[in-house]
């Protein structure tokens, strides 16, 4: 057990039996009544956010979650193959777990694993990554009073919107937050 004095950025607490990592905090003591930290933390599974005030000195249960760097191969059926790149062993995450991720996970591509008690939790991809148009429309030009877009179809099967003069084969940075396109890569 540790107290609310141990809450940093970047703990995760257990919480009702639920991981929550700390994504601010703030210790508070005013003028009157008895001091306290006012957090802003995140589920780790399903990714809520929440406020949450402890009085200070009150006893909170951390939690041990290992960060590792492992190497995406392949889908196998409802999950998918990551190899730990420091000793080469297997995991096999569940479609679940991984998420929204694998809209931009291309097979040899380095990605970061939050694991607890050997389970893993999430699937951390980098800001952003490089991907191919596949399939996109011919963009017509004059029909619009603004900058257009069009949809495209990047390598992993997702669709982006694009700006119009794109063409089918382009390389184009995506944002793995949001799924925005950034820009042209050359």
């Amino acid at each position: 057990m540790a107290s609310t004095a141990d809450i940093k950025n970047g703990v995760v607490l257990n919480i009702d039996g639920q991981l929550w990592a700390v994504i601010e905090f703030q210790h508070v003591k005013p003028g009157k009544g008895g001091a306290f930290v006012r957090t802003k933390m995140k589920n780790v599974v399903s990714g809520k956010t929440v406020d949450r005030t402890f009085n200070a000195g009150a006893k909170i249960e951390t939690e041990n979650v290992d960060r590792q760097d492992f190497q995406y191969l392949y889908a196998d059926g409802d999950s998918y193959v990551f190899m730990d790149v420091s000793d080469y062993d297997q995991i096999h995450v569940p479609a679940a777990v991984v998420g929204d991720a694998v809209n931009f996970m291309l097979e040899n591509q380095n990605v970061t694993i939050a694991l607890h008690n050997g389970n893993p939790l999430y699937v951390e991809l980098p800001a952003s990554v490089v991907l191919e148009i596949t399939y996109t429309e011919p963009g017509l030009q004059g029909d619009r009073s603004t900058g257009g877009t069009k949809n495209a179809t990047v390598e992993t099967g997702y669709q982006i919107q694009v700006p119009l003069f794109l063409e089918q084969g382009t390389k184009v940075k995506v944002d793995t937050r949001t799924g925005d396109y950034l820009g042209r890569v050359n």
